[in-house]
């Protein structure tokens, strides 16, 4: 399809109010606050990994931080039905997007290059949300979010650089993990919106559920010595991040945003996790973004502003 430089525009808006008041702008506010939280438990998650965590610390700590903030709201409403979705949902989604998804997404790397981890796994959850909401909720993709999938696609490929042709035997393993782990919040996110689950219900539920189940078992069979010997402002920064703000405020806001927007349109949000991941991980890690990276960065950002309809896509005028 050719386009010419009036392709793609922005919408105008007769002022402020109105702007803030468009499902649109507001759903895009939801987003974007998940992904940066997201990207920073990325983040902190590579520096908890650094400093000798394994991927089954950091569940504990996210579900148990979390479990313990949510259950308060959920004994006042209805713990044992699960604020009215029933245990057996309530399992489902917590299978989803428990400590299974945790394990799994961060298990990866012990197999897979870290840009291999960058591309498949937001890939999968954003594609897979997009083909799913069309299957089950009937939300047909528009041409302007196809185009900005691609464009987002393309962006995280060139974040990912090089690192995409590396690897060795056994990167299929770390590259199906993450095609895993991004499918299953895929699943979460359309079963949210089919079944009506409110934002803070199923992040109750899900919290709560896995810090029961997952939690004593992490005791029992592995035990919180790494966690006890690890210092404690990094403990204390875990805790805060992978706690509180991803595994209770990400989520409630990711939630949000599926329900004002729709869920194959929340899907693009996902994919900004690595862009953001890298400029939070400067500070963090200590780790620099180079030229290319910072293209991919952009990349990102404008498949976003065209997926979510923030940037128009016009058809072409023909002459």
């Amino acid at each position: 399809m050719s386009t010419s430089p009036s392709t793609f525009a922005a919408p105008s808006v007769p002022s402020r109010v109105a702007l803030r008041d468009r499902p649109e702008v507001r759903g895009l506010a939801l987003g974007l606050l998940a992904a940066s939280i997201w990207g920073s438990y990325l983040a902190m998650a590579r520096a908890g990994v650094s400093a000798g965590l394994h991927a089954t610390d950091i569940a504990a700590i996210r579900y148990g931080v979390a479990g313990l903030i949510m259950l308060p709201w959920l004994l006042r409403h209805d713990i044992m039905g699960m604020t009215g979705m029933g245990m057996m949902k309530g399992a489902a989604l917590t299978l989803l997007v428990g400590p299974l998804f945790v394990i799994a997404g961060v298990s990866g790397y012990s197999f897979a290059p870290l840009a291999h981890g960058a591309v498949i796994q937001p890939a999968a959850l954003t594609l897979g949300s997009i083909g799913l909401a069309f299957l089950v909720l009937g939300d047909r993709p528009t041409i302007a979010r196809v185009i900005g999938v691609a464009i987002i696609l393309a962006g995280l490929a060139v974040i990912a650089g090089p690192g995409l042709m590396t690897g060795t035997a056994l990167t299929p393993i770390g590259d199906l993990l993450f095609a895993a782990a991004g499918l299953m919040w895929a699943v979460f996110t359309v079963l949210s919106r089919r079944w009506g689950v409110s934002p803070v219900a199923g992040t109750a539920v899900v919290s709560v559920l896995s810090a029961a189940v997952y939690v004593p078992a992490y005791v029992l069979v592995i035990g919180a010595d790494r966690l006890l010997a690890a210092p404690l402002p990094m403990l204390a920064a875990q805790i805060l991040v992978q706690g509180v703000l991803s595994g209770v405020v990400a989520v409630i806001a990711f939630s949000k945003a599926v329900q004002i927007i729709g869920a194959g349109r929340a899907a693009v949000f996902p994919a900004l996790v690595p862009a953001v991941a890298i400029l939070i991980g400067m500070p963090v890690t200590g780790e620099v973004p180079n030229s290319l990276q910072l293209a991919g960065l952009a990349l990102v950002s404008t498949g976003l502003l065209v997926a979510i309809g923030v940037i128009a896509v016009r058809k072409p005028r023909s002459h």
